[in-house]
């Protein structure tokens, strides 16, 4: 557009791409849609379009869907299972979190921040 049109202004040149790329899309209720929000420029164009596509393929899928209660004993075993992995997860957090609480530190570290002895920078208390 710039080389084409290069004694236009920016919004003459903005405008015409955004009519150019709408002339192009080839289903026709989105180019329909899309001329109708009367974009200025091809961002908003193609925003508008890429949104109103998305609008109608979510539209159509979810006409098609029900949903669909089954209830069995898989569901209680399922529940069972994961609480016992809820369970093995929270021991292993707690561990960690208890294993860095008691880790063993160089008393004779300097923080690089504030120069005292016993922790590192990234533990410093001073602003």
């Amino acid at each position: 557009m710039s080389l084409a049109y290069a004694e236009c202004p920016q919004d003459v040149r903005d405008s015409l791409a955004a009519q150019y790329f709408v002339d192009a899309i080839r289903d026709e209720d989105t180019q329909h849609a899309t001329r109708l929000m009367d974009a200025k420029d091809l961002k908003a164009a193609l925003a508008y379009s890429m949104k109103y596509e998305a609008a109608k393929t979510v539209s159509k899928t979810s006409r098609n869907l029900r949903s669909i209660e089954i209830e069995d004993g898989t569901l209680k075993e399922k529940d069972k299972k994961f609480d016992c992995l809820l369970e093995i997860l929270e021991k292993l957090l707690n561990s960690h979190v208890a294993r860095k609480k008691t880790a063993r530190r160089n008393p004779n570290m300097t923080c690089w921040k504030c120069n005292k002895k016993g922790h590192l920078q990234r533990e410093c208390q001073t602003i």
